[in-house]
């Protein structure tokens, strides 16, 4: 069954500096852009790439848009973020517990194992028929555009502070954060228990037991300060780590087509530029971690094998049991060219 969102009251400070635009008529205006994480250019894949997009629009639309940043969650937490990009003129870049509760079939995006690299992973939220009807969905039940996959900083590790985790018997008996409810079908899959905890409270959660572990790419165990209470790193490279430029509908819609196309490009370029500086920098996040005295484990292949193994036929039972149709599956495994998951 998909969550719809509560009504809440919108925060103020959303309002903040937006201009509402009639017609196609477009004066100059602020728009806010909210996102998660620290204002950390270092640390923060996601700020690196919310500081070139404001930089890029403004350029290329001559100040006719600019952007107000929002960083660390200062608008809301994920849903309230969504409920004020559907309501007002407004941008954010939201994670899957952002999107799911709109668009449950995003989920079929983080099959386990879905990519081999950055390549693979680009190319299908770039060029894929499945990406693309997602957006169309968004578009259609909350007059929202789905503008840009936003990668956050590699793929996703597993941390934990009770033992090494290297294969997939290793989870038994563990606690683990999870991010959406996909995260805790995947750990229960894997023999552990999962419970659905904001970032903002992630690192209380690991520092008082709540949580043995938790699962995000090296940037933002770096960005959370998450290696002073977690002491070991298990690069699985389970799911690709991203994030989603979204933006209200109505107001991209009122721009005239050369301030439409302006900002597109902007996003494009920015979203160009923050894959390269990503790319570049994961194995220097890995390498920060480790000197930050985290334990680093790199699973054979063989141990890569036995979580593919067990994570993808359980995960795709659980899409399943959300009673998501079929078709997203098979759309999703053919741009990712694994149809033969389906036999």
């Amino acid at each position: 069954m998909r969550q719809k969102f509560a009504p809440k009251r919108l925060i103020s400070a959303c309002l903040i500096g937006s201009a509402l635009m009639a017609g196609n008529a477009l004066a100059a205006t602020t728009i806010n852009l909210s996102y998660n994480g620290a204002p950390d250019l270092e640390k923060n894949a996601v700020h690196v790439f919310a500081t070139n997009l404001k930089e890029l629009v403004e350029e290329k639309t001559k100040d006719q848009i600019q952007l107000a940043l929002y960083p660390n969650s200062m608008l809301g937490e994920e849903q309230e973020r969504m409920e004020q990009t559907m309501s007002t003129p407004s941008l954010n870049v939201a994670s899957f517990a952002g999107v799911s509760p709109l668009v449950d079939e995003i989920f079929v995006s983080a099959i386990p194992f879905l990519f081999d690299d950055f390549a693979a992973a680009r190319s299908f939220f770039d060029k894929g028929q499945y990406w693309q009807e997602v957006g169309d969905v968004l578009q259609e039940r909350a007059g929202i555009d789905m503008l840009a996959v936003v990668e956050e900083g590699g793929f996703l590790a597993f941390t934990n502070n009770k033992k090494p985790i290297s294969r997939p018997e290793d989870f038994q008996g563990l606690r683990f954060r999870a991010m959406d409810p996909s995260q805790v079908a995947l750990y229960e899959a894997f023999g552990a228990s999962g419970t659905p905890i904001p970032w903002t409270e992630t690192y209380m959660a690991l520092r008082t037991g709540v949580a043995d572990g938790q699962m995000n790419p090296p940037m933002y165990i770096a960005l959370g300060s998450l290696h002073e209470v977690q002491k070991y790193l298990t690069l699985a490279n389970i799911q690709y780590s991203n994030q989603f430029l979204v933006g209200n509908s109505e107001m991209i819609a009122n721009w005239d087509e050369e301030i439409r196309s302006a900002f597109m490009e902007a996003v494009a370029e920015a979203n160009h530029n923050a894959r390269e500086h990503n790319e570049d920098q994961v194995e220097k996040r890995i390498a920060y971690l480790e000197e930050q005295g985290m334990e680093v484990i790199r699973p054979p292949e063989e141990d890569l094998t036995a979580f593919r193994n067990i994570g993808q036929p359980a995960y795709l039972k659980w899409l399943k049991e959300r009673d998501i149709e079929q078709r997203w599956i098979d759309m999703a495994l053919k741009d990712a060219g694994m149809s033969s998951l389906l036999d």
